[in-house]
């Protein structure tokens, strides 16, 4: 049994097709989803700076762009956050956090919070994985524990393992935990 029949399904259905998006990164150019293109798969992860829970991944985002980038697959991180009542998630400081821990992803800015409502997205960090025509094969959390040395199931790492020898990830969908998103009044 799936864990998405005993939850209840959140945010973007499976199967449904990348919802696209022209968002500035910290490197101040505009991305959409035909700049990864030639990518085998896309994880668009809803993140932000100033959530612990995010604070906790950041190194396993890297490691796992890293891991996974010779093998077609880009990481693509979106902060959607309210930065007027949250003032460390401002586009000035994503640039900083950026460089501080030495992102190897595009992170986003997500202004209007369009992008997060139309993925469904509720937490931070909250992921979803598209294959390479783009459809949504696997979503929820990257692992299941914040502490990186207790993680005993490596979601998303399974999900893109199956997805790169065109397979369905044996769960596609897992409950994600973390900060909610701070939305604008």
């Amino acid at each position: 049994m799936s864990s998405s029949t005993t939850l209840g399904s959140i945010g973007l259905a499976l199967g449904s097709p990348a919802i696209d998006f022209h968002l500035r990164a910290v490197d101040r150019k505009t991305y959409s989803l035909k700049d990864f293109g030639d990518r085998k798969a896309v994880v668009v992860v809803f993140s932000c700076n100033h959530c612990p829970h995010v604070r906790d991944y950041e190194d396993r985002m890297v490691q796992l762009q890293r891991d996974y980038s010779g093998k077609g697959v880009t990481l693509v991180a979106i902060n959607s956050n309210d930065d007027h009542n949250y003032p460390e998630d401002s586009f000035e400081n994503m640039i900083h956090r950026s460089k501080d821990k030495g992102f190897n992803f595009p992170y986003l800015r997500d202004e209007t919070q369009d992008i997060a409502r139309k993925y469904g997205a509720i937490c931070t960090p909250h992921v979803f994985a598209f294959d390479q025509q783009r459809t949504l094969q696997y979503k929820g959390r990257i692992d299941d524990n914040r502490r990186a040395a207790e993680v005993k199931s490596r979601d998303l790492r399974n999900a893109l393992d199956a997805i790169l020898v065109g397979q369905k990830p044996p769960v596609q969908e897992t409950r994600p935990f973390g900060c909610s998103i701070k939305w604008k009044n």
